[in-house]
């Protein structure tokens, strides 16, 4: 039987409808199945994090039918409770992973477990968790991330040979509570006690351009024979780099770093800084959010008691 005009309008439009609905309902189980994966990170002033989102970011887009991507940072380097509740917001979000740069190593852990917990797959990035607290809370947290303690020795050894025995130095780490800033410290006193430098103070500069400022000053007063500042991140050797001169020492008091962020660079060049480590900021959160995509897919990730070493090196004048 002929349909009416009217009718086979009707007909068609239905047909159109379901065959439009089809694909739609596809699309809506596809998205519901792609995992959300949340990237914490710390200070969003410090350049190596604004470096690692973007890679991140980038990443992401170029992968955007594999997983959607929620990035967060904190205002500054040791503000943890803002960490501690940006994870929970996190829980609250129902994510389906966090990779996370912790600002504390120790302080952050109970909010780990709590996410691991919610049934959330959890990946450590950047900054190392305290094994032993990690331990104490019955819980295991994949590290991703580059042998910190090697890549400071290897910046120590290159300063090591612009110094002579029995030169004074002084160490500008960065928050003492953090595994990093202990390993990178360790670092630099392996190559200076290895070349018999004597190193007349520790003391931390929060990772930042102002406290490594402070501090530098401070030493720089206090030690007026040291040859060399060793500053466990290139935003605090910026602020060391500026009391040097300040000083009326620049080209007398030599100055590395860590990380390889942009604002380093010319001065690497010109030789207002000798040295740094490129932990390649721009792929570390990439590594992270990888290995957490493979925990998803129940995948093996190989490790080496837990850790996943990336690649850190050495870097001198271009």
């Amino acid at each position: 039987m002929k349909l009416p005009f009217a009718g086979r309008l009707l007909a068609v439009a239905m047909l159109t409808a379901v065959t439009a609905v089809m694909p739609l309902t596809a699309q809506i189980a596809q998205a519901a199945d792609k995992p959300k994966v949340a990237l914490v990170m710390k200070s969003l002033a410090n350049e190596f994090f604004l470096t690692m989102e973007d890679g991140a970011k980038a990443y992401q887009k170029e992968h955007s039918g594999d997983f959607d991507l929620i990035s967060n940072g904190i205002k500054d380097e040791s503000d943890t409770a803002s960490q501690i509740r940006i994870v929970e917001q996190m829980i609250s979000s129902k994510v389906n992973a966090l990779v996370i740069a912790p600002a504390d190593s120790k302080a952050l852990v109970a909010v780990i477990k709590k996410a691991q917990d919610a049934g959330i797959t959890v990946v450590n990035i950047d900054n190392q968790l305290d094994p032993d607290v990690l331990k104490s809370k019955g819980i295991t947290v994949p590290f991703v991330g580059p042998d910190n303690r090697k890549g400071s020795r290897l910046v120590g050894e290159y300063l090591a040979k612009q110094l002579t025995a029995g030169d004074e130095v002084g160490i500008i780490e960065g928050v003492s509570t953090t595994t990093n800033a202990q390993q990178r410290t360790a670092g630099f006193k392996d190559a200076m006690e290895a070349a018999q430098m004597k190193v007349v103070s520790t003391q931390s500069g929060n990772w930042e351009i102002g406290g490594g400022n402070k501090i530098a000053a401070a030493m720089l007063t206090e030690y007026p024979n040291l040859k060399a500042l060793l500053a466990g991140n290139d935003s605090m050797a910026l602020g060391v780099v500026a009391a040097v001169r300040a000083a009326g020492k620049a080209g007398k008091v030599q100055v590395v770093g860590y990380d390889n962020i942009n604002a380093i660079k010319p001065m690497l060049k010109d030789g207002r800084v000798l040295a740094t480590a490129d932990q390649f900021a721009a792929k570390q959160a990439i590594f992270g959010i990888q290995t957490a995509l493979k925990m998803i897919k129940g995948e093996k990730v190989d490790s080496a008691n837990g850790v996943i070493e990336t690649p850190v090196e050495l870097v001198t004048k271009p």
